[in-house]
């Protein structure tokens, strides 16, 4: 990840670090009035929220360290780290909140100071709301695994703080005391699944998952432009490490090019990939077109004529 996003990636992260605090004073504050066990299950995911930024924090300040011997291609897979541990702690959330409710399930406790509590909560869902995009969008344009995952899960909560709301007001419009339960164990299996989420999302990425199939698109096309030179290509492979993204292909020359020429090719290709697809680092392997189309190599004063492209 170069310097400047890193620097921006750490900046928004705080902002979620900052946001965290905020909610769990809020939510915590609207337990207390209430008793509500849905409000309580809210507050402590907001507890995974701020454990899940600090750790995005620090490994993101891992994934910006330079290459070194031991990583020669650096350490961007960190950010992986964060998604699987954010999503382990929703896990250990989710059955806190189950422990919590399920008994209250059976025997219903009266809420007081409901109204107030719900003006508390309905204040931290703001927070959080805003929070989310502004990470969602910040991902998007940094290509930040960590900050897509941060995003998701605040909306997430989100969505969850919106549900314990209208489930509430539900109580106070029905006196049904066992629904503040109900709503708690569904808060419970509604972020189970986000964790599941994040988890899957970690294990691919650290499988070394391909680019994104525009990004691939994108690739292609670039390297389509060069046929009408009769330069073509073959074995396309990319993967994502964190932010980077790394691709492989064999560029396909005619067979009488000067050493020169065609590494100043294979240089304008890597540069145009990398200012085009998102600072995309390429490696390029030159091989000349006779060989792969099973022809006779050209007499060297001879250009090579216009050959079909090889399969890609």
């Amino acid at each position: 990840m170069a310097a400047n996003t890193t620097s921006d990636a750490i900046t928004y992260i705080r902002l979620s670090v900052v946001a965290a605090l905020a909610t769990i004073i809020l939510k915590f504050i609207a337990w207390w009035l209430s008793g509500s066990v849905s409000l309580l299950s809210d507050a402590m995911e907001s507890f995974v929220n701020l454990a899940g930024a600090i750790f995005a924090l620090v490994m993101l300040k891992i994934a910006a360290e330079p290459p070194d011997a031991d990583h020669p291609w650096g350490h961007n897979k960190a950010e992986y780290f964060s998604s699987g541990f954010e999503g382990s702690l929703i896990f250990v959330a989710a059955g806190a909140i189950l422990w919590a409710a399920i008994p209250r399930l059976f025997a219903p406790q009266p809420l007081e100071s409901l109204g107030i509590g719900l003006w508390f909560s309905a204040a931290s869902t703001a927070i959080n709301f805003a929070t989310a995009i502004t990470l969602r969008r910040a991902g998007k344009r940094l290509h930040s695994v960590v900050l897509e995952a941060d995003s998701a899960h605040l909306m997430t909560d989100v969505w969850t703080s919106v549900g314990v709301v209208g489930g509430l007001i539900g109580v106070m419009l029905t006196g049904w005391l066992w629904l503040d339960a109900v709503i708690a164990i569904l808060v419970a299996l509604h972020i189970l699944s986000e964790g599941w989420k994040l988890m899957s999302g970690a294990v691919g990425g650290l499988m070394d998952h391909a680019m994104d199939a525009d990004e691939i698109l994108q690739i292609k096309q670039i390297l389509r432009n060069y046929a009408e030179r009769n330069v073509h290509y073959r074995h396309l492979l990319t993967r994502r490490s964190g932010t980077q993204r790394f691709a492989h292909v064999d560029i396909l020359v005619p067979g009488d090019w000067s050493v020169e020429i065609a590494h100043t090719l294979l240089d304008e290709i890597e540069a145009r990939i990398a200012a085009e697809v998102h600072g995309t680092q390429t490696t390029t392997h030159l091989e000349p077109v006779y060989c792969v189309l099973n022809t006779a190599p050209p007499a060297a004063t001879k250009p090579v004529a216009a050959a079909r492209s090889p399969q890609e």
